[in-house]
C-alpha cells in the first residue's frame, strides 16, 4: 500500500489522482487532518485514515500497512516544522513502512538566505538517519504567479526585486512526477531535482506575458529595501516580505540555477513551461 499524506490538499491531492490511475483503489490510503475532507477518495475506495504531525500514535496507526509513505512537507508556521516532520518521519519507520518520500525543494541547503531550504535540508538529514529507504523530492517553485510577478496583469509591470535563474514548475507536474516515481521499480533513492529543463527569470515572464497578451510586459527591479517598504505601505506585513524577498536573494546567488532532465523523462514529456502555465490564468 501506499499513503500519501496532505492529500486533501492541492499537490498532493493531484498526487492521488494520479496514483488512482495507476493502481486499484484498495492500494492506496491516505492519512489527512480531517477525514471528512477526504469523503470523495473514500467514495472511490481510497483509505481514509486520520492523522497529524503532531499527533504520532494517529500517524502510526493511518501508516499501517504501508509499503511506501508520501509525506508533504508542513505549511504549519505557527509550529516547529522540522519537530513535526521527525515525527512523521519516525511514525512510518515505527509503522514498518519501505521507503519514505518526501516533497522538498531545489536548492535545499542549511546556508541559504531563504528559510524553507535549511527546514528541508533538516528534514532530509532525519530521513538519511531514519534506516530505511527514503526519497527526497526536491520540486522547483510552484504555486500562484501573483505571489511571485506582483500585479502585473493591472500594472503592465513586473515590479519586483532583483531575481536569478530558477525553476518554476507547475503542480500539476510535480504530483505527476510524485505518482510516477511511487510506482516504478527504480528506487530513486536521496534527493532528486523536480525541475525545468532550464531556469528561467522574472525577464522572461515578462516575455512570456507579453507574447500571451499582446501587450508590452516591462520587467523593473526594484531596491531591496524599496520594495519591502512598498509592500509594507500597502498593508503586508514587514515579516512576510522580508520572507518573501528573501526568495529573491536565494535565486540571485544562485541557489536554484541549476537544471535536470529527471522531471521531463518521469513525465515521458517536457514539463508545462512558463507559457504554458500563464495560459492557464485569465490574461487579458
Amino acid at each position: 500500500m501506499i499513503v500519501v499524506t496532505g492529500a486533501t490538499g492541492t499537490l498532493n491531492g493531484a498526487t492521488v489522482d494520479h496514483l488512482l490511475k495507476r493502481l486499484p483503489p484498495h492500494q492506496i490510503g491516505v492519512s489527512v487532518r480531517d477525514p471528512a475532507r477526504a469523503a470523495h477518495l473514500a467514495d472511490r475506495g481510497v483509505r481514509v485514515r486520520q492523522g497529524s504531525y503532531d499527533d504520532p500514535a494517529a500517524l502510526r496507526h493511518s501508516f499501517a500497512d504501508a509499503e511506501q509513505v508520501l509525506l508533504v512537507s508542513s505549511n504549519d508556521l505557527s509550529s516547529d516544522v522540522v519537530a513535526q516532520h521527525h515525527r512523521a518521519i519516525d511514525a512510518a519507520v515505527d509503522a514498518g513502512a519501505q521507503r519514505i518520500l518526501y516533497t522538498s525543494a531545489q536548492g535545499t541547503a542549511f546556508d541559504t538566505p531563504y528559510p524553507p531550504l535549511a527546514i528541508h535540508a533538516a528534514t532530509e538529514q532525519h530521513l538519511a538517519a531514519s534506516g530505511i529507504a527514503w526519497t527526497a523530492l526536491r520540486n522547483g517553485f510552484y504555486g500562484d504567479p501573483a505571489q511571485l510577478l506582483g500585479a502585473w496583469q493591472e500594472t503592465g509591470v513586473i515590479a519586483m526585486p532583483a531575481d536569478g535563474p530558477f525553476s518554476w514548475v507547475d503542480r500539476r507536474d510535480a504530483a505527476e512526477a510524485a505518482a510516477a516515481i511511487l510506482t516504478t521499480d527504480d528506487p530513486f533513492d536521496g534527493p532528486i531535482d523536480l525541475t525545468l529543463p532550464e531556469p528561467v527569470t522574472l525577464a522572461d515572464f515578462a516575455t512570456a506575458a507579453s507574447e500571451i497578451t499582446g501587450r508590452q510586459i516591462d520587467r523593473i527591479v526594484v531596491d531591496d529595501e524599496t520594495w519591502v517598504s512598498d509592500a509594507t505601505t500597502s498593508g503586508v506585513p514587514e515579516a512576510v516580505a522580508r520572507f518573501t524577498l528573501s526568495m529573491f536573494q536565494a535565486t540571485r546567488s544562485g541557489h536554484f540555477s541549476g537544471s535536470d532532465p529527471t522531471l521531463a523523462r518521469l513525465l515521458e514529456r517536457n514539463p508545462r513551461s512558463i507559457s504554458d502555465q500563464l495560459k492557464g490564468l485569465d490574461v487579458r
